[in-house]
């Protein structure tokens, strides 16, 4: 018996769109990457990305528990001695509501250049409009 390797060539990508408007925000993004790595799918293969696309929209009505608006930070860092830079999550969300989905969905997938490639195929939108109605998107129920 000889085990399946799904090949890029031969992988069919299909879009979906997620409405994010009252979904917790870590119950979704584990969604959207089991989704965007192909692990939905029965040829999922590890080395290869078999995963869909993915459309998220309403990311600014997305929902968190507890007090996690303010006791959660996005940190980055200048490259400089003492750089380091911390952002609440309410502050990140009032200015920048897509960045809060990517910024969960990324640290969800592997870290390497699979994990990049994956990555892009995430679009997510603050509003209800979103420019990809021509690849007629079918509705994620998450």
């Amino acid at each position: 018996m000889k085990s399946y390797m799904a090949k890029p060539k031969e992988v069919e990508r299909k879009w979906y769109v997620v409405d994010a408007e009252g979904k917790t925000l870590g119950r979704l993004s584990t969604q959207i990457a089991m989704v965007l790595m192909g692990k939905h799918k029965p040829e999922y293969t590890s080395h290869i990305d078999t995963g869909d696309y993915v459309v998220v929209i309403n990311a600014e009505k997305v929902t968190l528990t507890g007090k996690k608006l303010d006791q959660k930070f996005h940190v980055r860092h200048t490259g400089y001695p003492g750089g380091q830079r911390k952002v609440s999550l309410r502050n990140v969300l009032d200015k920048h509501p897509e960045r809060v989905i990517e910024h969960s969905v990324k640290g969800m997938l592997p870290k390497n250049r699979l994990g990049r490639q994956m990555y892009k195929k995430l679009k997510v939108y603050a509003g209800s409009e979103h420019a990809h109605q021509a690849q007629q998107p079918e509705a994620l129920e998450v």
